[in-house]
């Protein structure tokens, strides 16, 4: 089993980078969903609410962010280091505040053009917690990027295709690895494999991480990555093979136990 591919989003729902290498930190891959949109309330802006997002490519440099879309001009956006932090929150459900710092009126306007709707973009200074631990299996501690609930998404190219085979057979085109948004992907492990991995370590290259839970899916699964159109599949179909407890699974969220860089190729070893 070896590590096929590496993905960062540095605005939480934007579009994908892809890497051959990535620093891992206890909070997620350097330079991963430390940035998000957040509306007049402050809870996060994501694909669930704009699919247009698909169409924001972020590209982080030291001490900030580059921002691009077609047809508007490129943004630098420096990483805040005045101004009063706001209290943010991923989610509206979510009960526990995060200091963020403000981008500036310019990334503000900017990003509200291009989705079409009063928004905020805040930079996470500090990872911090925003899920009680009671909240998840396998807490992650106190550092945790913007990420949904997981410092990061590992998906299996087996599982992906069996999902497909599934899509064939009631006549629908296949879908590919970008819509799962995982941070990790990996080959060489039998389809479905990575459920038997919950609750154990696993090591890839020179790095431990520990598998917490199998990741619920939602409507951003059905959102083409490159069009922003969305559908109604995989997730119909996923949901009728991989519904458990009312949850439509796909891939395993993982929380690092070493800091460290992280190369495609790497091979995923399972601890005894």
């Amino acid at each position: 089993m070896r590590l096929r591919s590496i993905h960062t989003y540095p605005v939480k729902g934007c579009h994908r980078l892809d890497h051959d290498g990535a620093f891992v930190r206890p909070w997620g891959l350097a330079g991963d969903r430390r940035w998000m949109v957040v509306d007049a309330d402050g809870v996060g802006v994501t694909q669930r609410d704009t699919t247009r997002l698909v169409g924001l490519h972020a590209t982080v440099r030291p001490g900030g962010l580059v921002l691009r879309a077609a047809g508007r001009p490129d943004l630098d956006v420096p990483e805040p280091t005045a101004g009063d932090p706001v209290a943010v929150r991923t989610f509206r459900h979510r009960t526990i505040p995060v200091p963020a710092l403000p981008a500036g009126r310019a990334a503000d306007e900017w990003l509200g053009a291009l989705l079409g709707r009063p928004v905020r973009l805040v930079w996470l200074a500090r990872p911090t917690r925003h899920l009680a631990a009671e909240d998840r299996d396998h807490d992650t501690g106190d550092e945790v990027s913007f990420a949904d609930a997981f410092p990061l998404l590992l998906t299996n190219t087996a599982s992906l295709d069996v999902l497909n085979d599934w899509l064939a057979e009631v006549g629908e085109p296949p879908v590919p690895m970008t819509r799962f948004r995982p941070n990790l992907v990996v080959d060489g492990a039998p389809a479905w494999a990575e459920d038997d991995w919950v609750g154990r370590s696993l090591r890839i290259g020179d790095l431990r991480f520990r598998a917490a839970r199998p990741c619920a899916r939602c409507v951003v699964t059905t959102t083409d990555q490159e069009t922003g159109v969305r559908t109604k599949e995989p997730l119909r179909t996923l949901g009728r093979h991989r519904n458990v407890q009312q949850k439509i699974l796909f891939g395993l969220n993982l929380v690092p136990l070493d800091s460290g860089p992280l190369a495609v190729g790497a091979a995923l070893v399972l601890a005894p």
